[in-house]
């Protein structure tokens, strides 16, 4: 299947951190707070259990905003109505925007896609971070990251109403640890390549917190 992509790339005078992607979701969800696809939570508070069909990320020093489905007409609005930002109470002119779309191919392949993450993918819940711990042997660990990046794939595809018609088999390679945070908590997160037999539209997140700019994908060149 084929999904329509909207990403707006915002350039202002600073060179933004990944985690001020947290800081320009929560600017942006105050100034459209009516819309619940771009702060991802119900009117009454709660987190809206879905795949975000808004997601903010830093990549590059710059910020990008990306939309599909509904997030695709907010994201349009964001870009007709977006002069500035303000991060950590700082006033910063925006003084580029470029918008992109693009229709990308989505689901199981019979060859397999080189991916990057960009940005730190947070794999590690409670429970599976106390296994990966006792794991002594990075074979058994790498075996274990495996089968939760298959298990992300799945959710995103669920996500999108999309069922898979083969198995997802996924190979990670080079990948390495690297600290992170997350709304200030200290995270262990992961950053290298894998391929799998699926494909998935560029500068889409995988994993935890994907609103906020984690897991963020790329395809290789080789």
């Amino acid at each position: 299947m084929k999904i329509e992509t909207l990403l707006l790339k915002l350039e202002i005078n600073k060179t933004l951190t990944p985690q001020d992607a947290s800081k320009v979701r929560g600017y942006l969800g105050s100034l459209f707070r009516h819309r619940v696809e771009v702060h991802h939570h119900q009117l009454d508070g709660s987190l809206l259990y879905r795949y975000p069909v808004i997601q903010y990320k830093i990549i590059g020093g710059d910020c990008v905003i990306l939309g599909f489905d509904a997030g695709i007409e907010v994201v349009k609005k964001i870009f007709d109505e977006l002069k500035v930002l303000i991060i950590d109470g700082n006033w910063q002119d925006i003084l580029a925007k470029s918008l992109y779309n693009y229709a990308a191919d989505f689901g199981t392949t019979t060859d397999f896609i080189p991916y990057t993450f960009l940005t730190p993918w947070l794999a590690l819940n409670e429970e599976n971070y106390d296994t990966y711990q006792r794991y002594g042997n990075w074979q058994k660990r790498r075996e274990l990251l495996n089968k939760i990046l298959v298990g992300n794939i799945l959710s995103l595809a669920k996500g999108v109403n999309y069922t898979a018609t083969e198995p997802i088999t996924v190979k990670i390679e080079n990948i390495r640890e690297t600290r992170t945070t997350l709304k200030g908590t200290p995270m262990l997160g992961f950053l290298g390549n894998f391929q799998v037999n699926f494909a998935i539209p560029e500068y889409w997140g995988i994993g935890k917190s994907v609103a906020r700019g984690f897991g963020t994908i790329g395809r290789c060149s080789w």
